[in-house]
C-alpha cells in the first residue's frame, strides 16, 4: 500500500480515540501486521468489522484501509485466486468512487487486481494484467510510492506474457527512474527482476540481481527471507550449484504455511532431488497434493496444474508409475480451466510417455500374499506409495486388498480413484444393500473426501433404513449442514443404528445449542461410551445446567464430586481459559476451576469484551499442552483448557486506573484493600512500562491495569474507594473513564494523564 497513506492513519487513529472508538483506533494500526504475520483469524474478523464500522461512519477511506488489508491477507502470503477476483473488482470499483479516488492508496487497488488474476492463471490474464497495469503507470510517476508496486507487477505479467527480455528492459528502466527521482526499489522488484533474467536464461545475472536486491526493503518483511531463499534456491539448481541451492532453499516446516512459494519451492525440490541431501519420499508426494488441493479450492488454476506435473515428475523418481499417471490426469483437466495453456499439453504427454516407460517397484511376493504381506508392514516404515501399485491387481476383485488399497490411496490424497474402484466392487455389483457396514463406512469417507455428494446420496438412497441415514448424517456434518444430520441421525437411531449414530447425532445437537438433547443421547448409552464421549457429554450437560447427567458422568470416569445435587460449585484448583480476543486472536485467563468442565475467571479483563472476572465459563476438558514431565516444572504448571461458553455472567464492571508505580508499601496496602472487597484486580502494565515526571520530566516506573467489582457495587464507590486508597501516594493515580462515567472531577484526572504522559 501507498505509504503517504501513513500519516493519514495515525490522524485517523487519533481521531477515532478522541471520538471514544478506542478499540477501532487501536484495531486499525494492527491491520496491516496482521497481514504480514500470518494472524488470519484475526484478519479475517477486524478487517470486515473495521469495514463495516467505516462505512456507518461515512469514512470511505477507512472502509478503503479495511478492505484492502484484508485482501492483501488473502491474495498475498495465501495466494488465493479466482475465491478473490470479484473482492479485488469490487474494491477497485470502490477506489474510483468520488469520494475515494483522491485517497493516496488508490493504486494499491490496481496492484491487488493483477495479483489476484496472476495467483489465478498468470500467463492467462498476462495481457489483462498489462493493460490494466500500463493504464495507471502512465499517470504514477517514480516519486510516488505506488511506483515500484506496479511496476512489480507489470515486470511480473511481461514473464508470464513469454517476453523476459522485455521484462529485464522494462525492470532496469524502472530502477533507474526510481534512482534518479532518491527512491530506492524494493526487495520485490529486485526478486522480480531476477525472475525474469531467470526466464530469460540468464541465471547468473538472475543470482547477481537478487544478491543485489538483498539490502532493499521489502513490502512485505515477514515473508522476505523464505521468498528470497526459494528463489535464490532455484536459480542456484539451474546453475548447478547444488549444494548451494540445498543450503539455500528452506525446510518443508518453514513453507508449509505460505502458498505463494509452493510452487517455485516444488521446483526447486524437482531439481535438486537426485542429490544425496533432498530425499523425495512419498511423504513429499502427499504435501504436494494437499497443495494441489488447497490451490483447487482457492481458484489457483495454475499453480494447480504446474504442482501435478512437478509432483508427476518426482513420482517418477520414486517409481510412483500409478500416481505419475493420476497427476497427468489431474493436470489435464485443470490445464481446461485455464485461459491458455501453452505448452501443457506437449508437457502432459511427455509426463505420460515416461510414466509408461518406467518400471514399477518390484513386489514383496506372489499376488495372492500381498494383503497378509501389507498387514505384516512395518507401519513406521512401509511406503503407502508402493503399496498402492502392489495391491492393484487385487483391488476391485477381493474385497480385502480393495479396503486396503482403496482407503491407502485416500491418505495419499486420492480417494476420488479409490471411490471409483470401491464404488465398481460395492454399487455397481449391487450388492451395496448388504455390503459389510465398515466397506460402507470406508466408501462413504472416500466419497466425502472427493467432495462426490450426489454420488453419496445415490449410494444411501440403495442402502437398509438404518445405514441410509447414518450415511447421509455423515455426509450433512462433513458439510456442517448441523440440522439435516441431526435428522439423520435421529432417524439412524431409531432404525437400529449404533453409536456412531449417536456421536452424529450429539455433535449436530450441540453446534444448534441443543445441549441437553446432545448429552441425553449419550447418556442413554453410558455403558457404551468411551471416555471421550463421557468427557464430551460432561461438557454439553454442563452447558444445559443438567447436573445430575454431569455427575452420573463424573462418576463415569472416577471424578469425585462432593455435592449430590444442584450445580457443582467446588474450588479444584487454577486453570487457564483460553477465551477469544475481539481482535481475533486469543487470551488467556487464570481462572478457579468450579466443576468437571466449570471455571470462574479471576481476573478483570478490559472493558469491550464479551467476559469479565465473576463469569462462569464451561470449557472442553481436554488439556491444550501436555503436563510437562520434569516434576519442578509440574509444581508451577498451571494447565490450559478451550472455553466453550458463558455459562452465568457474573456482572462484574472493569475500570481501567493508569499512573506513576508506588512504592512497595503504598502498592501492598493498595492490593490488600481490593482484596478485602472481593474485587479482582490484575496489573497489564510489565516492567518495561514508564511515565513522565511532569517537573524533572525524567521517566517513572509505571503501573496499568483493571479492577473489576460485582454488580452491586456503584461507580461512585469505585472513585471513592480509589481516591482513599491512593491519597497519600507521592504521585497520583488516574481513572479517567470512570471519572468521566460519573462526572466527577474529571479535569484532575485530565489534568495527570496529560502531565504525567499516560
Amino acid at each position: 500500500m501507498d505509504v503517504d497513506i501513513w500519516a493519514w492513519v495515525g490522524e485517523t487513529q487519533q481521531q477515532l480515540s478522541e471520538a471514544g472508538n478506542v478499540g477501532l483506533a487501536m484495531a486499525l494500526g494492527d491491520l496491516p501486521a496482521q497481514a504480514y504475520e500470518g494472524r488470519y483469524p484475526q484478519l479475517d474478523v477486524m478487517a470486515p468489522a473495521i469495514a463495516q464500522q467505516a462505512e456507518a461512519l461515512e469514512l470511505p477511506w477507512l472502509e478503503f484501509y479495511a478492505r484492502y488489508w484484508h485482501l492483501i491477507g488473502r491474495i498475498g502470503d495465501r495466494a488465493q485466486g479466482a475465491v478473490a477476483i470479484d473482492d479485488a473488482q469490487q474494491l477497485l470499483a470502490f477506489a474510483q468512487r468520488e469520494d475515494v479516488r483522491e485517497c493516496p492508496a488508490v493504486p494499491a487497488a490496481v496492484e491487488a487486481l493483477a495479483i489476484v488474476w496472476a495467483n489465478t492463471d498468470g500467463p492467462g490474464y498476462a495481457t489483462d494484467r498489462l493493460e490494466t497495469l500500463g493504464a495507471y503507470l502512465e499517470s504514477t510517476s517514480p516519486e510516488k510510492p505506488a511506483f515500484a508496486g506496479l511496476v512489480t507487477q507489470y515486470v511480473a505479467a511481461l514473464v508470464d506474457a513469454g517476453k523476459p527480455g522485455e521484462a529485464v528492459t522494462y525492470a532496469e528502466s524502472a530502477v533507474e527512474r526510481l534512482r534518479t527521482a532518491g527512491r530506492e526499489a524494493s526487495w520485490e522488484l529486485g526478486a522480480e527482476s531476477a525472475r525474469a533474467l531467470l526466464a530469460a536464461g540468464r541465471a547468473e545475472d538472475a543470482l547477481d540481481a537478487l544478491q543485489a536486491a538483498a539490502g532493499f526493503q521489502a513490502d512485505d518483511p515477514v515473508a522476505k527471507e523464505h521468498r528470497d531463499g526459494v528463489r535464490r534456491a532455484l536459480i542456484l539448481a539451474t546453475l548447478g550449484r547444488i549444494a548451494e541451492a540445498v543450503d539455500a532453499l528452506p525446510d518443508l516446516d518453514v513453507v508449509g504455511e505460505h502458498p505463494r512459494v509452493w510452487v517455485e519451492w516444488s521446483r526447486a525440490v524437482n531439481m535438486l532431488a537426485g542429490s544425496a541431501q533432498i530425499t523425495n519420499t512419498w511423504q513429499l508426494g502427499r504435501v504436494l497434493r494437499q497443495w494441489m488441493d488447497y490451490f483447487g479450492m482457492m481458484g489457483g488454476y495454475r499453480a494447480r496444474v504446474e504442482l501435478a506435473l512437478v509432483a508427476g515428475e518426482l513420482a517418477i523418481a520414486r517409481q510412483g508409475v500409478w500416481q505419475a499417471r493420476l497427476l497427468a490426469d489431474l493436470a489435464e483437466s485443470g490445464s481446461a480451466e485455464l485461459r491458455d495453456s501453452g505448452d501443457l499439453t506437449e508437457r502432459i504427454t511427455a509426463l505420460r510417455a515416461t510414466a509408461d516407460a518406467t518400471a514399477e517397484p518390484e513386489a514383496p511376493g506372489p499376488v495372492e500374499e500381498r494383503v497378509g504381506q501389507f498387514d505384516a508392514a512395518d507401519g513406521f516404515n512401509a511406503d503407502p506409495e508402493k503399496w498402492v501399485g502392489w495391491l492393484a491387481p487385487l483391488s476391485g476383485e477381493d474385497i480385502e486388498a480393495t479396503r486396503r488399497h482403496t482407503t491407502t490411496l485416500g491418505f495419499l490424497g486420492y480417494p476420488a480413484t479409490g471411490a471409483d474402484i470401491y464404488w465398481k466392487l460395492l454399487v455397481d455389483s449391487g450388492d451395496i444393500a448388504t455390503a459389510d457396514p465398515d466397506d460402507v463406512a470406508y466408501l462413504t469417507t472416500l466419497l466425502i473426501e472427493a467432495r462426490q455428494d450426489e454420488r453419496l446420496e445415490q449410494m444411501a438412497a440403495m442402502l437398509p433404513h438404518a445405514a441410509q441415514h447414518l450415511t447421509l448424517a455423515r455426509l450433512h456434518s462433513a458439510r456442517e449442514r448441523w440440522q439435516e444430520a441431526a435428522d439423520a441421525a435421529e432417524h439412524a437411531i431409531h432404525a437400529g443404528a449404533g453409536i456412531e449414530a449417536r456421536r452424529l447425532l450429539s455433535g449436530a445437537a450441540q453446534q444448534l445449542d441443543a445441549n441437553h438433547r446432545a448429552a441425553e443421547v449419550l447418556l442413554e448409552v453410558l455403558d457404551e461410551l468411551t471416555d471421550e464421549d463421557v468427557w464430551r457429554m460432561i461438557v454439553m450437560a454442563t452447558s444445559a445446567e443438567d447436573w445430575d447427567t454431569v455427575r452420573k458422568g463424573a462418576a463415569k470416569i472416577g471424578m469425585p464430586i462432593k455435592s449430590t445435587e444442584g450445580p457443582i460449585e467446588e474450588e479444584m484448583g487454577l486453570i487457564r481459559l483460553i477465551l477469544p480476543a475481539p481482535d481475533g486472536g486469543q487470551r488467556q485467563v487464570l481462572s478457579i476451576r468450579t466443576g468437571p468442565a466449570t471455571a470462574r475467571l479471576a481476573l478483570p479483563q478490559p472493558r469491550g469484551m464479551e467476559y469479565n472476572a465473576g463469569d462462569l465459563v464451561v470449557f472442553d476438558p481436554q488439556l491444550l499442552e501436555p503436563v510437562p514431565d520434569d516434576p519442578q516444572e509440574q509444581q508451577n504448571f498451571v494447565p490450559p483448557f478451550a472455553a466453550v461458553r458463558i455459562l452465568r455472567p457474573g456482572g462484574y464492571t472493569s475500570y481501567f486506573f493508569d499512573g506513576a508505580a508506588p512504592s512497595e508499601e503504598d502498592w501492598a496496602e493498595f492490593t490488600e484493600v481490593m482484596a478485602e472487597r472481593g474485587w479482582p484486580m490484575w496489573v497489564y502494565s510489565d516492567e518495561n512500562y514508564t511515565v513522565t515526571h511532569p517537573t524533572t520530566g525524567e521517566s517513572l516506573p509505571g503501573v496499568f491495569g483493571w479492577v473489576a467489582v460485582p454488580p452491586d457495587v456503584s461507580p461512585a464507590e469505585v472513585d471513592a474507594l480509589l481516591d482513599d486508597a491512593t491519597e497519600r501516594w507521592v504521585h497520583p493515580l488516574a481513572w479517567l473513564d470512570l471519572a468521566r462515567e460519573i462526572d466527577v472531577e474529571v479535569e484532575r484526572h485530565e489534568r495527570i494523564v496529560k502531565e504525567y504522559g499516560l
